[in-house]
């Protein structure tokens, strides 16, 4: 049975990125702080960034068990706090996703990844103090990847969004990082070679500030 080549992003996303925990529970403070739990308020209209945990890829791969589809070695994530509100609470933010290092395996007829674009970013995203992170497109601007890859059959382009357009993730204040596992993505455009659902997991760590320091969740 001929297999389909499942490629996909997150926006590819995706994704979003930004930091939550294992909240501390904090009575005092902000829900994003800086140096310690309950430490300095992150400000709002700052930047806080990560990159892939160490030792781990970002992978799309066309089953929750499976490991054949597409595989990053590099993996981004960015976002501009909009309100950080004292805690418990939500915080809020504009995130974006960006990857590189993408390769396909165990997908017969795909020969490689010409090119991963991540569409309509920044993409509203919200940190709440219980530790989940949610990222949501609009209508207008769904979370969604586009896959340029290489087949038997010539160059191919697939477009993925987010199932209801939105993908969830936890966060640890025990490293200061940020998960994502299984998020679905659904094909909305391509060749019968792209696959009809495909699902990004990846962990980001440390989220830091812009300085360097590492960013809690209260």
């Amino acid at each position: 049975m001929r297999k389909h080549w499942i490629p996909a992003v997150l926006t590819t996303a995706v994704m979003v990125p930004l930091l939550t925990a294992g909240p501390a529970l904090a009575a005092d403070g902000n829900v994003l702080t800086t140096g310690s739990a309950g430490g300095t308020a992150v400000a709002t209209g700052s930047t806080i960034s990560s990159t892939l945990a160490t030792g781990t890829n970002a992978t799309f791969y066309n089953a929750t068990t499976g490991t054949a589809g597409m595989s990053c070695t590099g993996s981004s994530l960015g976002a501009t706090v909009g309100d950080n509100p004292a805690a418990p609470g939500s915080a809020s933010a504009a995130a974006t996703l960006g990857l590189s290092g993408c390769t396909v395996s165990g997908i017969v007829g795909v020969l490689g990844v010409n090119s991963v674009a991540i569409n309509n970013q920044p993409y509203a995203t919200t940190i709440d103090s219980d530790g989940t992170v949610a990222v949501s497109g609009t209508t207008a601007a769904p979370i969604q990847a586009t896959l340029v890859l290489r087949t038997l059959l010539g160059t191919i382009t697939c477009v993925f969004q987010a199932n209801n357009n939105a993908i969830s993730g936890t966060s640890s204040n025990a490293d200061n990082s940020i998960a994502f596992s299984n998020q679905q993505f659904n094909r909305t455009s391509g060749s019968s070679l792209c696959s009809a659902n495909v699902f990004f997991t990846a962990k980001y760590a440390p989220v830091t500030d812009a300085s360097g320091a590492a960013v809690f969740v209260n």
